[in-house]
């Protein structure tokens, strides 16, 4: 019913009507729900092109189950235990100081920005309030995060909105099994050009190898991640 949480047949349909290339307007019709509500449920939930109503329905579970989010102060959040702002900036100073050592400072602090937020995607306006910074340092902190396969991009009512999701880690894990590989691939090459019983061969070699092996553990490691969430409903693609 409209105004209410959105049911597993609704999100069906709405699968459906993405399936068939309906715009939102019309599947919102066809729901009696407003478009704002189908367009948020589907940028939250992998996009028009990997929207899942299975998973969509299991990621509501989710959120229902967490502490939910109210302004200090409210009914609501005296109900569920109310959230302390300064706990939670220190928090994403932290964990931004944490992730600083290994990208970009703006990467850093949109990434964390994304995490912390309880939608997991927030446009290109709601991340310059938030970080109150401009636009551009906005985007040059997204294009990072992006190439990295940490942040996707969807267009959503004519605007940018960027998301995390839960195979990000499995994404970039992936990432890293292939830079082992290449690692392997680029010493090894080195092997024959310094020759195979010299002092330098040798140890490349030896480098060789365990690129190789800790590239077959990434992979391995990794599958163990998808069978492990996809048997919950958390990794289904």
């Amino acid at each position: 019913m409209p105004g209410g949480h959105l049911t597993y047949e609704e999100r069906r349909k709405i699968a459906e009507g993405l399936a068939e290339r309906l715009p939102y307007a019309e599947i919102a019709r066809r729901l009696g729900r407003p478009r704002s509500t189908v367009g948020r449920e589907i940028a939250r939930n992998g996009g028009p092109y990997g929207y899942r109503a299975a998973r969509a329905q299991h990621a509501a579970g989710r959120r229902a189950r967490r502490r939910p989010y109210a302004p200090v102060g409210t009914p609501a959040a005296a109900d569920a235990g109310e959230r302390d702002p300064r706990a939670v900036r220190a928090f994403e100073e932290r964990l931004t100081a944490f992730l600083s050592g290994g990208m970009p400072a703006m990467a850093a602090k949109v990434l964390v920005c994304l995490f912390t937020s309880d939608t997991g995607n927030l446009t290109v306006t709601d991340l310059t309030e938030r970080l109150r910074v401009s636009p551009a340092s906005v985007s040059k902190g997204v294009g990072w995060l992006e190439q990295l396969g940490l942040v996707r991009r969807e267009r959503d009512n004519r605007r940018d909105r960027y998301l995390v999701d839960d195979e990000v880690w499995y994404r970039t894990w992936l990432a890293g099994t292939r830079s082992m590989a290449m690692w392997a691939d680029a010493v090894r090459e080195g092997v024959d050009v310094l020759g195979v019983q010299t002092p330098s061969g040798v140890r490349l070699r030896t480098a060789s190898r365990f690129f190789d092996l800790l590239s077959a553990d990434m992979a391995l490691a990794a599958e163990h991640y998808r069978q492990a969430f996809s048997t919950t409903g958390d990794v289904t693609r």
